[in-house]
């Protein structure tokens, strides 16, 4: 591409509040003019490139580089990517990977400090910052601001550590993100105060409206789990300055067909203004997290977007730095190679391990258990259910409870994968599976391997061809099997992204087809199972956790 070249369209401007044909002249990467056309009609629409306010590249099972390539399709330009999932696993040595693997290829990743590593005491992690480690990332360029603070308990009660982090973010003018699943009232306003700017954990537009007015700004989450557009997109209406898109986890096969411009679609058939829309989508998140990332204005980085129309936003060019990276679904942006970096370091398992005994926790001297605990899964959101069946409602084979399948009533595992270590079980509802199990060493927040299944043959299986792989996703049936290798941290693939993108259909088809799951995205649902820092019920690799008492059931 030569270094000037213009592109004509019609430009929505949404600085001026108008929509208006258009000349875009480019000059050495950067927007040189921009010149209105006068008696002329054109067919195309030009807008800033859409940005992803909060997303773990981890969880699309995608390198960053890959990623890249799936995401300038739909016209996303940058994204505010918190690192955390990898730093779990690997420390800041998987943080300086996605910072190196990014800057291979023309997109604009901007990682944050991971702020909760590991994210409580709870569960084993593979890695460990203090508040030294995030300062020092902190000053580092490529890091834009502090990731989402999990630890709102500490917070809240003043935790030396936490507060350190948060001061030393602040003390540099960096922002720093919230997580702060159901908190309202006082203790939001508290939590707020500490100078936490964001949250995407909203799951209704009561909680988001609390802390709007308490100063905090809203991101809409989208991802292929926890789906909380429709409860929060009305207030986009009132508070245009104060939300952002995001996906906080993409799943390859989700986000082979959409990402940002999805949301923009859908908040257009809601009726909200395309001004607003494109405040939430483009502006906000480059104003807030002080982005390079330009804005259609004269001088501005030549990022933006070429769409067929703004009420679909079918994408048709999408420009980064001047260069055309995509193109009628055609991406130009190259597969780049990778070394895959690791933490796995556990023993295959056997069946008996997978038993759950009528003595709790299997020890002879405890009382018989009368009334089991279970984990109800709710499709599409991130909170669970604590449910307490009683013992009736299991089968029961010599001196194990096993699976109900007619209810619904599966068994869980969490293996630690960092050492060899007791096996935490319970029972968990709503995965639907008739037969077989899913396993994956993608677990948040400290990705030790986590399964559901039926019978403990499956279990076990699904479970070894993870170990054996150091790192996978897994779906066992009693005539099939099939596994997708993660060999970067047990998070990420390094192959191809439209060919992990059609592996990941391939098993999560089977997991609905062959095993009957009734959930939507089986696999992201389950990566979630074992993530204590939201309410109500999760298992993590050393037990049952509560997540409102924030401590051992």
């Amino acid at each position: 591409m030569s270094a000037s070249f213009c592109v004509q369209g019609n430009l929505v401007d949404v600085w001026k509040k108008a929509i208006y044909p258009a000349e875009i002249k480019i000059e050495n990467s950067k927007i040189k003019s921009i010149t209105k056309i006068n008696n002329k009609l054109l067919e195309n629409y030009i807008l800033p490139g859409f940005i992803d306010s909060h997303v773990h590249i981890e969880s699309s099972m995608l390198i960053p580089s890959e990623f890249a390539r799936l995401a300038v399709l739909h016209g996303t330009v940058a994204t505010v990517s918190d690192p955390h999932e990898i730093a779990n696993v690997c420390g800041i040595e998987g943080i300086e990977f996605m910072i190196e693997n990014g800057k291979q290829v023309n997109f604009k990743f901007n990682f944050g400090a991971p702020s909760c590593v590991p994210a409580t005491i709870y569960e084993t992690a593979g890695a460990a910052l203090n508040s030294d480690d995030v300062k020092k990332l902190l000053q580092r360029d490529e890091i834009k601001y502090l990731s989402e603070m999990m630890n709102f308990p500490g917070v809240l009660n003043g935790d030396s550590e936490v507060l350190k982090k948060i001061s030393y973010a602040h003390a540099i003018n960096k922002p720093v993100d919230g997580h702060a699943p159901g908190l309202k009232g006082e203790q939001a306003k508290q939590y707020i105060s500490a100078g936490i700017s964001t949250d995407h954990e909203c799951f209704t537009a009561d909680e988001a409206l609390n802390k709007l007015q308490y100063g905090m700004k809203i991101l809409i989450r989208e991802g292929s789990a926890a789906k909380n557009f429709d409860a929060l997109i009305d207030l986009l209406n009132d508070y245009p300055n104060d939300i952002m898109f995001c996906s906080d986890d993409k799943h390859p096969d989700s986000l082979a067909i959409g990402h940002i411009n999805q949301l923009c679609a859908r908040a257009i058939a809601k009726g909200i203004d395309i001004f607003k829309i494109i405040q939430a989508a483009c502006v906000n998140p480059v104003l807030h997290y002080n982005l390079e990332v330009g804005l259609l204005r004269e001088g501005d980085s030549a990022d933006f977007i070429v769409a067929k129309d703004i009420i679909h936003f079918n994408n048709l060019q999408t420009y980064i730095n001047g260069e055309l990276v995509a193109a009628n679904q055609q991406t130009y942006i190259p597969s780049v190679p990778s070394t895959p970096i690791n933490h796995f370091n556990c023993k295959e398992v056997d069946i008996d391990q997978m038993k759950f005994s009528l003595k709790r926790y299997g020890h002879a001297d405890e009382e018989n258990i009368e009334q089991v605990y279970a984990i109800e899964a709710l499709d599409g959101q991130l909170i669970t259910n604590k449910l307490i069946y009683p013992l009736i409602d299991f089968n029961i084979e010599g001196e194990y409870i096993t699976p109900n399948i007619e209810k619904d009533l599966l068994k869980m595992i969490v293996v630690n994968r960092y050492f060899n270590a007791p096996i935490a079980k319970t029972f968990i509802k709503n995965f639907g599976l008739k037969q077989g199990a899913i396993a994956s060493s993608v677990a948040h927040d400290s990705h030790n391997i986590v399964a559901v299944g039926v019978d403990d043959y499956s279990l076990a299986r699904a479970i070894n061809l993870i170990i054996q792989e150091k790192g996978g996703i897994s779906c066992v049936s009693n005539s099939n099997e099939k596994l997708i290798s993660l060999p970067v941290a047990g998070l990420m693939s390094n192959k191809e992204a439209y060919s992990v993108a059609n592996d990941y259909t391939a098993i999560d088809t089977m997991a609905k087809q062959e095993l009957k799951s009734t959930l939507t995205s089986p696999f992201m649902t389950l990566s979630f199972m074992a993530l204590l820092v939201i309410p109500h019920l999760k298992l993590s690799d050393k037990g049952l956790f509560d997540g409102d008492k924030f401590d051992f059931v």
